[in-house]
């Protein structure tokens, strides 16, 4: 009774009343016997009992879901009780008959329990009233012919006693081990359905010798007999195919890659398999500790740290395995069957197979384990320092590139390169000991001061590198700079702090070089080393901080690594792209001209202007290459104007260098035949500088390029050194005022002084003067009272792209004033 669930005994009880009450009311029910029967009704009773008795005896046994089921002759019973003995005496006779039936077999075969016999006999006894109560509803069946009409009120019967006995069954096992009714009832149906079409013609055949004659009983022995092996072999041949199948899946879903995956997939695997109440699988861990994973009837996991499995020897409803791999104890499979359904021989070696799998399974998920570690273990010393803990080079140049790549191209970062001064002396007088507790000191003070999104690293010997991704952007261009110098400071003041090495109280002083730029203008190996010389700046400066000079700078990698990407831009011919500025007359509004300003959209930088990327390009071999492609850009809008009946001179800017190559008039000579655009609608700007020179190569360039009909202008014009006498040694066409002055010369009497003689110098010379950088209306009306003549900037147009400009010039040209202005100096017009 304390091992039973409360459920089932509940269930046990209204079912034995129903039974009781079946049985006793049955008996009180008219025998309607003939009253010349030879054999009278004790004796019929009797036969009834012994019949249902025998059904119950000689029965099959299956192993089901939490426990054995048993299919038994029990609708053939009751087909021939039906036969011989009134309905109503069937559930008494049931209850007798199974009663000592289940008795027997509990005493000399699976010592059942007494509750366990009184819930199977009422349980067929309420099967039986319920079949006996359809079968009686459609025929009278007591010594009655077989007929057709009959044999179908029979086997209605015997249909409702099978569903009536497997539900209750399959409703027990559901409520003692807490698992769906459905596996267990429709494992019974499966195994019973041959057998209940046997026992079904089997009963209609007793029945009909009956009817016929008695004697014909006396053959039926043999058939039955071998009937019964029949049905022993097919529910044998079933339950191993079912078996192996479950078998083939359990050891299948072992393999997994970790102890937690194995272990969940053997015990519910072996519940599933064995049908067994409990699965207890202990798995030794390779620190000694064993951890116990189990499973009960209902699928329910749990696990749990547990001590070693003790030496107890399994009870007779219990099979333990322990595992092993060779020598080596792998873990222990513990596995508990019904108490009703006690282990076979089959079940041994059953276990004893699933064992072995599941060792070698979960050996392999070890061996994974460990290897998974060591194989972690040496990725993070891959990119660690085994000192610090910190990053090491490599991971911090992979992660600090792979940072910039994740920020806008123009957002700030800034990177701190910090190294230990006298790091050498702590070494050598308080031993290598001494300087690894140094080192790790600092890096533990480094990282607190690191912030969220902050890489912090050790390069190797006593260099560490801090790269700030959270710099502020607001403020001006003057702001990351400062803010990455405070930053460096307080870390110097941190490290400071007095601390203790080897039992001797030091302060720890560093020296911090600091380099700021956009993140898409450098990588990571470029930041360090103009880190690494502002460092040594501040060690040759005497101070603990400085930042980076790109005029002591020898060389720059950055700069070689932008030649590079320019080679590849130049042959992408969609890297590189023309911004246009139209020059306007002040007086009416006419374009008079259009700069060809040229842009890089590179595909990791973004965009990059002139002062980007052409002091690289003028110092390269590439500059000819570069300047041949910017003239044929030009060239090609300026053709595209043209044949839309705009006749504009294009303005392109010259090096200094190209002026060394004699090769370059012809060049432009090609260019302007290939694109058919006059030669005086080139206009070539050239710096004062240049134009002082007195190399002779440069006078030969010029005056053939003059010769073509080509025009120039110098450009930036007052910002040179020398005299004004260079414009009576070169001809020019234009001169274009800097912008520094006309910014500055609202409030400037000497930059208003340089725009005005520069005015008047062009009027004199009979040349174009153009102001540059015009932002305002103020700039614009004073340089008309000033004489000037035409101006380009912000406050006209922003340079805009190629596609643009073309209507922006007939509109212009629509909306202008007539006016005359000279195209050259010789007043051609």
């Amino acid at each position: 009774m304390r091992d039973t669930p409360p459920r089932v005994r509940l269930l046990t009880a209204a079912v034995a009343v129903t039974a009781l009450v079946a049985a006793t009311v049955g008996l009180t029910l008219p025998a309607r016997l003939p009253a010349d029967d030879p054999l009278g009704g004790p004796a019929r009773f009797g036969v009834a009992v012994a019949v249902l008795a025998l059904a119950q005896l000689a029965r099959l046994r299956f192993r089901a879901a939490a426990g054995m089921v048993s299919i038994t002759w029990g609708e053939a019973a009751l087909i021939i009780c039906l036969y011989l003995v009134p309905a109503g005496w069937l559930p008494a006779a049931t209850l007798l008959g199974a009663g000592l039936a289940w008795s027997a077999i509990s005493l000399f075969g699976e010592r059942r329990s007494a509750l366990e016999v009184v819930r199977i006999a009422v349980s067929l006894t309420a099967a039986t009233a319920l079949a006996v109560s359809v079968t009686t509803a459609l025929g009278q069946p007591l010594l009655a012919a077989p007929t057709p009409a009959l044999a179908l009120a029979v086997v209605a019967g015997s249909v409702t006693y099978l569903f009536a006995s497997a539900w209750l069954g399959g409703v027990t096992l559901a409520l003692r081990h807490g698992v769906p009714i459905g596996p267990p009832l429709l494992a019974a149906l499966r195994g019973k359905l041959l057998m209940f079409v046997g026992n079904v013609a089997v009963g209609l055949t007793v029945v009909t010798l009956l009817e016929l004659d008695a004697h014909w009983l006396l053959l039926l022995p043999p058939p039955l007999w071998l009937l019964q092996q029949t049905y022993r072999h097919r529910l044998r041949a079933d339950q191993e195919r079912r078996t192996w199948r479950a078998f083939a899946d359990a050891t299948a879903a072992l393999n997994q890659l970790d102890e937690r995956g194995v272990a969940t997939a053997a015990v519910t695997g072996a519940v599933t398999l064995f049908n067994a109440e409990l699965v207890d699988v202990d798995v030794a861990r390779g620190d000694g500790r064993w951890r116990r994973y189990r499973a009960d009837a209902a699928g329910q996991v749990v696990d749990r740290e547990v001590g070693p499995p003790g030496r107890t020897e399994p009870d007779e409803h219990e099979l333990v395995r322990t595992l092993t791999v060779g020598t080596a104890r792998v873990g222990e499979l513990r596995v508990r069957f019904p108490r009703s359904a006690p282990p076979s021989a089959r079940e041994h070696d059953a276990v004893a197979a699933f064992g072995d799998a599941l060792a070698a399974a979960l050996h392999d998920a070890a061996t994974h384990r460990e290897l998974r570690l060591v194989t972690a273990r040496s990725s993070y010393e891959a990119v660690h320092d085994q000192l610090t803990g910190l990053v090491n080079r490599a991971a911090m140049l992979s992660k600090g590139d792979q940072a910039l790549r994740q920020l806008a191209h123009d957002h700030p970062v800034a990177l701190l390169l910090l190294d230990i001064n006298q790091f050498k002396e702590v070494n050598d007088t308080l031993g290598h000991a001494a300087g690894d507790q140094l080192l790790r000191l600092t890096a533990s003070r480094l990282g607190t001061l690191a912030r969220s999104g902050d890489l912090l690293g050790r390069l190797g010997g006593d260099e560490f590198a801090l790269l700030l991704t959270s710099v502020p952007v607001l403020g001006g261009r003057a702001a990351p700079m400062a803010y990455a110098l405070r930053q460096a400071r307080e870390i110097t003041e941190r490290l400071a702090a007095p601390t203790e090495v080897a039992g001797v109280r030091m302060s720890v002083e560093v020296s911090v070089g600091v380099v700021v730029a956009d993140a898409g203008t450098a990588d990571l190996t470029e930041l360090l080393r103009r880190a690494d010389i502002a460092m040594y700046q501040a060690k040759e400066g005497g101070g603990n901080v400085a930042a980076y000079d790109s005029a002591r700078d020898a060389a720059s990698t950055d700069q070689l690594a932008l030649l590079a990407e320019l080679r590849e831009a130049l042959a992408a011919d969609d890297q590189l792209v023309l911004a246009l500025q139209p020059a306007v007359d002040l007086a009416s509004g006419a374009p008079t001209g259009v700069e060809a300003l040229i842009r890089w959209r590179h595909p990791r930088r973004g965009w990059l202007g002139p002062h980007d990327f052409i002091r690289p390009v003028e110092n390269s071999e590439q500059l000819g290459t570069f300047t041949r492609y910017v003239l044929d850009k030009a060239l090609s809008v300026a053709a595209d104007w043209a044949r839309e009946g705009l006749e504009i001179p294009i303005s392109v800017n010259l090096s200094a260098r190209s002026l060394l190559d004699p090769r370059l008039p012809a060049e432009i000579a090609d260019a302007l035949r290939r694109h058919q655009v006059p030669p005086h609608r080139l206009v070539l700007e050239i710096t004062e500088t240049v134009v002082m020179s007195e190399l002779e190569v440069i006078d030969e360039v010029l005056a053939t390029l003059r010769s073509m009909g080509v025009q120039l202008a110098v450009d930036d014009f007052g910002t040179g050194f020398s005299s004004l006498t260079f414009l009576t040694r070169i001809a020019v066409d234009e001169l274009k005022v800097d912008r520094s002055f006309v910014i500055r010369m609202a409030d400037s009497p000497e930059a208003a002084a340089i725009v005005r003689t520069t005015v008047g110098l062009a009027h004199e010379l009979g040349l174009r003067v153009v102001a540059e950088g015009v932002e305002t209306a103020e700039q614009r009306i004073a340089l008309a009272e000033l004489g000037c003549t035409a101006a380009q900037g912000y406050h006209f147009f922003k340079p805009m792209p190629a596609d643009k400009i073309g209507a922006v010039l007939g509109t212009l040209l629509d909306e202008a004033r007539p006016n005359v202005f000279p195209l050259r100096a010789d007043d051609a017009s």
